[in-house]
């Protein structure tokens, strides 16, 4: 009953964490500066990773497609799957793995470390809000960069693939162009980019909470940061899959 209490407890948390950050975040007069430092942090330093992951993604996923379909005679449509697998799935759920790791773990430690030296205290104390101060930046902030990170790394994953298509199996650049615009539609473009708007939010939500709930030292601090990083990546899977449901209603 303790374990389900707390559990309980934490999601409840999240809950009344994440909606107080969307409230003071969309309530001006807005913190320019302080959300311009947080595409700075969140975004721009994600992109090497996110790229770099995703550009071999598509590079494997090409050969793989290629060398499982030659028995088939479907080596024609390496293209077309490569396209579909990375815009659907795999670049926004690549992404926010990576974002998970990196931005999840350095906003949970940065808070973290805010709250054992009683920080965010002194920021109650002077009135201000930490929600508004600390969390609402965050959060949209992801909101808003996990797209634009995931439209980056999709295309950077299928020029992985056409470096594979064109150097391994052969096609011509514009036939394995042609074939990746012949498979996409604007709903499979709108399906990947809209779950990263959620996996965003959730993200944000439970570093944030984490890091301004942390407790004990530094001791304290590592373990929230352990435990964002396998909540907000186990989240991002679940969702995953609610989320591809719902789209696929549309």
């Amino acid at each position: 009953m303790n374990v389900i209490g707390s559990n309980l407890e934490f999601l409840g948390g999240l809950a009344r964490l994440g909606w107080q950050a969307l409230r003071q975040g969309l309530r001006p007069p807005f913190e320019r500066e302080l959300w311009m430092e947080q595409f700075c942090q969140l975004g721009v330093r994600s992109m090497t990773i996110t790229n770099i992951t995703l550009l071999f993604t598509g590079m494997v996923l090409a050969i793989q497609t290629a060398y499982s379909l030659s028995a088939y005679g479907g080596k024609a449509f390496v293209g077309d799957i490569v396209a579909l697998s990375v815009v659907r799935e795999l670049g926004p759920v690549l992404t926010a793995l990576m974002v998970a790791g990196r931005v999840g773990a350095g906003i949970t430690a940065e808070l973290g470390s805010m709250a054992v030296t009683e920080q965010i205290d002194a920021l109650r104390a002077l009135a201000a809000s930490p929600t508004r101060k600390l969390v609402a930046p965050r959060i949209m902030a992801l909101m808003i960069i996990l797209p634009i990170l995931t439209i980056l790394a999709d295309t950077v994953a299928l020029f992985g693939g056409l470096l594979m298509a064109v150097l391994e199996i052969g096609q011509s650049r514009v036939y394995y162009i042609n074939h990746i615009l012949g498979a996409l539609t604007v709903q499979d473009i709108a399906s990947g980019v809209g779950k990263t708007v959620f996996f965003g939010f959730f993200i944000g939500v439970i570093a944030c909470y984490n890091g301004i709930n942390a407790k004990g030292g530094a001791d304290g601090v590592g373990k929230a940061t352990t435990n964002t990083v396998v909540i907000s990546s186990i989240s991002v899977i679940i969702s995953d899959f609610f989320l591809t449901k719902l789209f696929l209603m549309f």
